[in-house]
């Protein structure tokens, strides 16, 4: 099997002189694990290759004197299942199995480093992160968009930290990398540890991240509100949107989960309303056949039919037009025009999604990610993130999870079983060119 030409190697801080105290028997020193993936995950374009990783877990020589240690843990982005269970695991893992003494919090993201914000900083032990996995959201809370990162290696040097962990999406990791590399420039001991955070599980070579198991479950409970809302009334519509700005995952994921969904809009098949192939023909042939339709839309999906701005948000992504807004006047011109009775039903739980806590799943996942990330910083890893690929845990560089963002491949079998479950394969841009 032929290896992909990609760079995993992870730096470090330098060699690890001092013996770790853990009580382990198996080590993860100088092994290698070796993945076998496909086309999408690899960005490949040949045939499916072999990847190899640094192994994830406890090494028996460390960087750190573990003991003498001071942690940072910041929260970036908007809110995801998960972030608490995560800050949990890191706090517990520094202070019972490495005896860090000091954990300190970042308050609302990057602006938290900032003098100027006039934020504290936040005290983590383990009496205060004892019951936080209960809770959705993040203790530290959060914020978007950049902050100087000289700034904030500033207020790293001032606070004599040794390990900062870093939770937050795409754009955060790309700060995370920024972050390092001033840190690098001024010849700091400091290690930057990353920890992949996006409910549109949108991170480059990242199979699934946190939280996302949970988003799709709060999901179908609004799909399934949906068609109940479609089925009470002649020719209703149950509209749904849900997060997805440029990877439709949790659309997809959603309606395969609950096959009560005829039509799914995704940013990476663009759709057209009218003509052969338009989703307004197929939406009426739907209701005259069934009397009633649901729609799943992600946020992205259709911004080739939409009037742009050329704005951006706090975070520097491009401003959305509102698809919900379009469907439900073009669906009422078009039924409209036909003389069809009709209501839609909408619906969009993106708010209660991202804040609920954690499902079972997803909080084990959370705690290997956390006590990873701790066995990395200890052993002066940095410039890298925690990742789970194929069971295995893994340590992947920063500089490839920030190459570009993760998206669902229309070629997929994923998406062939999303067309198959809704039927809407006659729909124009829905299959790949051949």
């Amino acid at each position: 099997m032929e290896e992909c030409a990609l760079d995993t190697s992870i730096r470090t801080l330098g060699p690890c002189k001092l013996e770790s105290r853990l009580p382990y028997r198996t080590w993860a020193d100088d092994k290698s694990i070796q993945i076998f993936v496909d086309e999408e995950l690899s960005e490949h374009k040949g045939d499916a290759c072999v990847v190899s990783f640094e192994a994830a877990g406890p090494r028996k020589k460390l960087y750190f004197d573990s003991s003498r240690a001071k942690c940072a843990i910041v929260t970036c982005g908007g809110l995801c299942p998960g972030i608490n269970d995560v800050i949990r695991a890191i706090v517990m893992e520094a202070y019972h199995a490495y005896k860090v003494p000091s954990i300190v919090g970042i308050p609302y993201g990057l602006e938290g480093f900032i003098p100027k914000y006039r934020h504290s900083l936040r005290e983590l032990t383990p009496e205060v992160v004892a019951d936080i996995h209960r809770f959705g959201g993040t203790i530290l809370g959060s914020s978007r968009g950049p902050q100087s990162p000289e700034e904030i290696v500033d207020t790293l040097e001032r606070c004599n930290v040794n390990a900062l962990f870093v939770i937050g999406g795409d754009g955060t990791m790309k700060a995370a990398l920024s972050i390092s590399r001033e840190i690098q420039n001024r010849g700091l001991k400091i290690t930057v540890i990353g920890i992949p955070k996006t409910i549109d599980n949108d991170i480059n070579f990242i199979p699934q991240s946190f939280g996302f198991e949970t988003a799709v479950f709060k999901a179908t409970e609004a799909i399934e509100c949906a068609h109940t809302e479609a089925c009470g009334t002649p020719n209703g519509i149950g509209l749904v949107r849900l997060m997805g700005r440029e990877s439709g995952f949790i659309a997809a994921r959603a309606t395969l989960a609950l096959k009560e969904v005829n039509f799914v809009l995704i940013p990476e098949a663009p759709f057209i309303l009218e003509g052969e192939g338009g989703l307004l023909p197929a939406l009426e042939e739907r209701l005259r056949d069934r009397g009633h339709a649901v729609i799943v839309a992600a946020e992205g999906a259709g911004q080739h039919l939409l009037e742009h701005n050329a704005g951006t948000d706090a975070s520097g992504n491009p401003v959305l037009g509102e698809i919900a807004d379009l469907l439900r006047k073009e669906i009422h011109r078009y039924l409209n025009d036909r003389g069809m009775e009709h209501s839609i039903k909408y619906i969009d739980p993106s708010y209660i999604i991202r804040s609920v806590p954690a499902n079972a799943n997803d909080k084990v996942y959370c705690g290997f990610l956390g006590q990873y990330a701790v066995h990395a910083a200890m052993a002066g890893r940095t410039d890298m993130v925690v990742a789970k690929l194929q069971d295995r845990y893994v340590h992947l560089p920063l500089e490839l999870v920030t190459r570009t963002r993760r998206k669902l491949n229309i070629y997929s079998d994923l998406w062939r079983a999303v067309l198959e479950s809704t039927g809407q394969g006659m729909l124009k841009g829905m299959l790949p060119p051949e």
